[in-house]
């Protein structure tokens, strides 16, 4: 991952930050709110991840999108403004097939900056925002976020160490085939419960979740933090506030209806775009800095 200014802020200002641009992108269903989102979020991923994300973009997020665009049009026949007749005489409406891109950009979206927040949201930052609240719960969000990359490298050596006796699911006729995935998840599922019992004891013998435990943290709540934690919430209180006022609304079904454009809505609209292409303002204002003060030298 490329070196992150944002992922260097406080868990509290990270948290915060993804709280609002995650709750925004799953139940804001606006298509400006949208496309400020799925721009944010994938330059974002972009700028942590590069090309791997140029590839999670072509095979996971580009068909869930045009999954999603798809089969809301085939299954849903509301809507006024008909665009055409199926066979069997369902129509094919401008409703149905808008909600359908809305809503393949929205999960688009919500994909994307899941991905971020599991790059920048270690599982470090997670226990010591709610290890002391909620340490039980903690410890095993703490595992399960992390516990997918992990079980995708293991399986992985898994494979390859499989494959070196034979013993790959691409050896062989489908039997064999079959009986070597089954091999290979028998012995993730073996890997997958010594893991869980050997960071239970071990967490365990540590005294994790005791009452007076002290905790080592590495981090501070300084000037910058507080900064950025004021910008983080107005802009995020604006937002809300358009929503909860319903001065920004968009509604699909039975016709499309758009909130009117006010001096307010821009705002609104503004902020939310700032707010969703933050960290990478961010970053890209600390990378001209790094490069001005290198040219000094």
């Amino acid at each position: 991952m490329k070196n992150d200014v944002f992922t260097g802020y406080h868990p509290a200002v990270n948290f915060l930050y993804f709280a609002l641009v995650i709750g925004c992108s799953m139940f804001v269903m606006h298509p400006i709110f949208l496309a400020f989102s799925c721009i944010g979020g994938f330059s974002y991923y972009l700028y942590l991840k590069k090309w791997k994300a140029l590839k999670t973009a072509l095979w996971m997020m580009l068909p869930v999108f045009l999954i999603s665009a798809i089969i809301n049009p085939l299954f849903t026949h509301k809507g006024v403004t008909i665009l055409a007749y199926f066979k069997n005489g369902n129509a094919l409406t401008l409703e149905s097939v808008l909600y359908g891109l809305g809503a393949g950009v929205m999960l688009v979206s919500v994909l994307n900056w899941f991905s971020c927040y599991q790059a920048v949201m270690t599982s470090d930052k997670f226990i010591y925002l709610f290890g002391k609240v909620i340490p039980a719960m903690s410890l095993i969000l703490s595992m399960v976020f992390r516990f997918v990359p992990k079980f995708q490298k293991q399986i992985e050596k898994v494979s390859n160490a499989q494959k070196c006796i034979g013993r790959d699911v691409t050896n062989g006729n489908a039997f064999h085939r079959a009986r070597h995935g089954i091999k290979i998840l028998s012995v993730m599922t073996t890997w997958a419960l010594e893991n869980s019992v050997d960071t239970a004891d071990s967490m365990r013998s540590r005294g994790y979740g005791l009452r007076g435990r002290s905790n080592f943290s590495i981090y501070r709540f300084d000037t910058r933090d507080k900064i950025l934690t004021g910008i983080i919430a107005s802009m995020g209180l604006i937002v809300i506030t358009g929503i909860a006022t319903k001065t920004i609304r968009f509604l699909y079904y039975p016709m499309i209806v758009i909130n009117a454009v006010t001096p307010w809505t821009m705002i609104v609209y503004l902020s939310y775009g700032a707010l969703c292409l933050l960290p990478v303002v961010i970053n890209v204002i600390e990378d001209i800095k790094w490069h001005y003060w290198k040219s000094k030298i």
